[in-house]
């Protein structure tokens, strides 16, 4: 299947796509229609990385957008991810142009671990 335009665009966190495409994969088995390979490999891929509830993880997103230096994106990573250690923390941060402090870095994994 060729996509020809992109009709909207919008974030998700990865427990809400496992959402979705499990909701995709009973319409197709009830229509008895084949998976495709790729559809397949998604849904394990779901499966396996998504660590917490849909409903859960956009309550990360949202309390983590309220600290100062959070862009949306990084939300969304740190929710996908949803980082143990400072040094995982760091790893998500290493291509923006500042540095977080260490009292930072154990504010964002507190309310990680809290959501979690």
């Amino acid at each position: 299947m060729k996509v020809k335009a992109i009709i909207s665009e919008e974030k998700v966190t990865l427990p809400e796509m496992r959402e979705v495409l499990q909701a995709v994969e009973s319409q197709r088995i009830a229509a008895e229609k084949e998976m495709s390979y790729e559809f397949r490999r998604s849904i394990e891929h779901a499966n396996q990385l998504a660590k917490t509830t849909p409903e859960k993880s956009l309550a990360l997103v949202q309390e983590l957008q309220k600290l100062e230096k959070m862009k949306p994106e990084i939300a969304y990573r740190i929710a996908n991810i949803m980082p143990r250690t400072r040094d995982e923390l760091r790893a998500i941060y290493a291509k923006e142009r500042f540095t977080l402090s260490p009292e930072e870095l154990d504010s964002i994994l507190e309310i990680v671990i809290t959501h979690f």
